[in-house]
């Protein structure tokens, strides 16, 4: 515990995150992976951390959450113990970047409770998180929609080029198949290992859509040619990804099936979240959002599919802390 630190309860809330695809999974140019994302209202990880005479870890992901308490006690506050209450966890393996806003989470309210400084960067590779990306972080940080410039030769997290708000009024339908989970771990390492190679044509596509046509599209509040270009991007890492996704762009073919229900209903920019098999598509407003939604809904559950409604959250993670009382 800091001796100046007067703060004895700290709570986090970080949004869930899509990864909308990479921009270079060649690294011709010396920089490799890149990407773009967007943080999302919900779902959404929370926690509640304070001192304690031991260590204590409650709730949802507990057995994950005890352990990167105790990764990061041990770089950040080697003699310090702590309670740690999870009230709600991003679900794991859906593509929605549970693992790193747990692993921010919790070393961020390490920092806080004993008066050290923010660094989501940091926590990234003290945590082993964003090894290929630095959009978790970034999106810890800073909300909205943010592109990655990828991994250079230094060993430090890639950085975050370009932050945009995403349109307030625009909304997201996402597309969750609970029986279904996205490679991650040895599996996801394994499936990058065994990927062809990506040729420079696709990565200057890529990047072309990202920096010609989504940028401003977003600056614009063209949700047309945004979506144009998601899809275009999520085409070519879907070919890409296909060898180790049973030859389809997305891991769960109900997901993919559901989607194109969207699309056919007026949705926009298809695609599916990292791995999955959390798959999305966007409308320009609630109300066009909710008639989709009830449209679909009957039909997506009866073959186990949840569809939901999220926006843009255009503001990083919250964390709150609490004062000890002076006497």
């Amino acid at each position: 515990m800091s001796a100046t630190s007067n703060v004895n309860e700290v709570r986090i809330a970080a949004t869930a995150r899509l990864h909308l695809g990479f921009l270079d999974l060649d690294g011709g140019v010396g920089r490799k992976f890149g990407g773009l994302g967007l943080s999302l209202s919900e779902p959404r990880t929370r926690l509640t951390l304070t001192r304690s005479s031991d260590n204590r870890v409650e709730g949802a992901e507990a057995s994950r959450a005890a352990s990167l308490l105790a990764r990061a006690q041990a770089a950040l506050a080697p003699n310090a113990r702590h309670r740690l209450v999870v009230h709600e966890a991003i679900p794991a393996h859906a593509g929605l970047g549970s693992g790193t806003q747990l692993a921010l989470s919790v070393a961020a309210a390490v920092r806080r409770l004993e008066d050290l400084p923010a660094d989501a960067d940091g926590d990234a590779a003290l945590l082993d998180r964003g090894a290929r990306s630095g959009l978790g972080a970034g999106l810890f940080r800073l909300g909205g929609f943010v592109v990655d410039g990828g991994r250079g030769a230094a060993q430090r997290p890639p950085p975050v080029v370009c932050r945009l708000p995403f349109p307030e009024d625009w909304r997201i339908l996402l597309v969750s198949d609970p029986k279904a989970e996205g490679l991650a771990g040895d599996g996801e390492r394994e499936a990058f290992a065994q990927l062809p190679a990506f040729s420079a044509i696709k990565a200057g596509e890529a990047c072309r859509r990202v920096l010609m046509q989504a940028l401003p599209a977003l600056v614009e509040h063209d949700i047309a040619a945004f979506g144009e270009a998601i899809f275009a991007i999520q085409s070519i890492m879907g070919d890409h990804f296909a060898p180790a996704q049973g030859g389809r762009h997305f891991a769960s073919a109900a997901v993919e099936s559901a989607v194109a229900r969207l699309v056919a209903a007026g949705a926009v920019g298809p695609g599916q979240s990292s791995w999955g098999p959390t798959g999305f598509a966007f409308v320009a407003s609630e109300a066009e959002a909710c008639a989709i939604r009830d449209r679909l809904r009957p039909e997506l559950e009866a073959q186990g599919l949840r569809v939901d409604i999220a926006s843009g959250f255009s503001r990083g993670a919250k964390i709150d802390a609490a004062y000890a009382r002076v006497a």
